[in-house]
């Protein structure tokens, strides 16, 4: 059984009039071949660059395409309103994902609390030490190894220590971090959770 495949025009149909090998010509701006740089963010500028190198491609290109985006004057190689809106409404690469928030001037105090947990146990819970730019996984690493216990960072600036350290952590946070000083930690007592 053979198959006869008819140029349907489309991606994946065999074009008779082709000649193989193909020559491909990429845009210098998208890197991509030319008949796909209307998918890019930035298409006007894939045109300008197609226009301006390839003057012969990109007269063949716009023929077909001109009634459907008449988006560069021709010859004067400037944008039209239209396109210039739409350059406005796209978001440019990288958005706001790299706009720096501004830090809440939160005070600088670090709070400490005993938490009791079952029968005659408890728990010291350290808050703040992120106020001083103190990593809290070195702080909490610390923690485990000068009291020989477990400890964890539990929210965003927490840590919980196993058992009651309250007396003794003020002196090792202050040894530790010299910038801590003693004006800014609180001892807070007792605490329910």
């Amino acid at each position: 059984m053979t198959r006869v495949l008819r140029p349907i025009g489309g991606f994946g149909v065999l074009n008779p009039d082709s000649k193989h090998p193909l020559k491909v010509l990429y845009c210098g701006v998208c890197s991509l071949p030319t008949e796909y740089c209307e998918y890019m963010p930035e298409p006007a500028k894939c045109r300008q660059w197609l226009e301006k190198n390839f003057p012969d491609v990109f007269a063949r290109m716009t023929v077909g395409s001109a009634a459907n985006t008449p988006k560069l004057e021709t010859g004067t190689g400037e944008p039209t309103p239209v396109a210039e809106e739409e350059e406005k409404k796209k978001q440019k690469r990288g958005g706001r994902g790299q706009i720096k928030q501004k830090k809440k001037t939160v005070p600088q105090k670090v709070t400490i609390a005993r938490i009791p947990r079952a029968k005659k146990k408890y728990v010291t819970r350290v808050c703040g030490l992120a106020t001083f730019d103190i990593e809290l996984k070195e702080a909490q690493r610390f923690f485990a190894q000068k009291f020989s216990c477990g400890a964890s960072v539990t929210a965003e600036d927490e840590i919980i220590i196993q058992g009651d350290f309250t007396d003794d952590i003020i002196d090792v946070i202050q040894e530790k971090w010299p910038e801590v000083d003693d004006d800014s930690i609180d001892d807070l007592g007792e605490v329910k959770k």
